[in-house]
């Protein structure tokens, strides 16, 4: 007897821009290099993120390359998408989506944000909406973040989403020439559906 066939696979097709009260979240172009330079190149902000300041040219690439996927349509993939300020067109930052199994129905999010544009809440309003692109819209079952434990403010940053930390992993990591700490934190499908709104902070 023929089994039946397995229901459509999960996948994330966003219509663009995603759009907040205050941002507009959409993929990069080369436009949005000279603004994604003003922040990845400063060496405050990448400290506890996993590269170095970015040139421009290091940026086209990118936008050119590893960042053109506007889609989840398997585990492994991952959305690299701009946030805008629609009052003023300024990109205010990047926020990362990624798929990372299917089976587990497990995702993790993260961000960069420019500091010239912190103590708004864009980063805490543009995460808000990746965890409703995880849950809402892939169907997701649990969404983690990974932190440096000496990145305070984005410590700050999910704690004001409703994520909880579920780990310390004390200096289990060799990063940029010394041992770092990682904190996880996670939501589950059913905390995001019970939890009120997250508070606007100072990122």
């Amino acid at each position: 007897m023929a089994s039946m066939p397995d229901a459509d696979p999960p996948a994330l097709r966003p219509s663009y821009p995603v759009t907040t009260p205050r941002l507009l979240i959409r993929p990069l172009t080369p436009a949005d290099a000279d603004g994604l330079l003003a922040y990845r190149s400063i060496p405050d902000v990448c400290r506890y993120v996993p590269f170095e300041p970015q040139t421009r040219e290091e940026l086209l690439e990118r936008i050119a390359t590893r960042w053109t996927r506007t889609e989840l349509t398997a585990e492994g993939q991952v959305m690299i998408l701009g946030v805008q300020v629609r009052d003023t067109g300024a990109l205010a930052g990047d926020v990362m989506l990624a798929w990372q199994s299917r089976e587990h129905a497990c995702g993790e999010i993260g961000a960069v944000f420019n500091p010239d544009l912190s103590g708004r809440g864009y980063a805490t309003e543009a995460l808000d909406a990746l965890l409703r692109l995880g849950f809402e819209g892939l169907g997701l079952h649990r969404i983690i973040a990974r932190i440096d434990e000496r990145n305070g403010a984005s410590v700050r940053l999910v704690g004001r989403l409703g994520m909880r930390q579920e780990a310390r992993l004390v200096e289990n990591e060799w990063f940029k020439g010394e041992w770092a700490t990682e904190l996880d934190f996670a939501m589950l499908a059913g905390e995001w559906q019970a939890r009120p709104a997250p508070a606007r902070g100072s990122e």
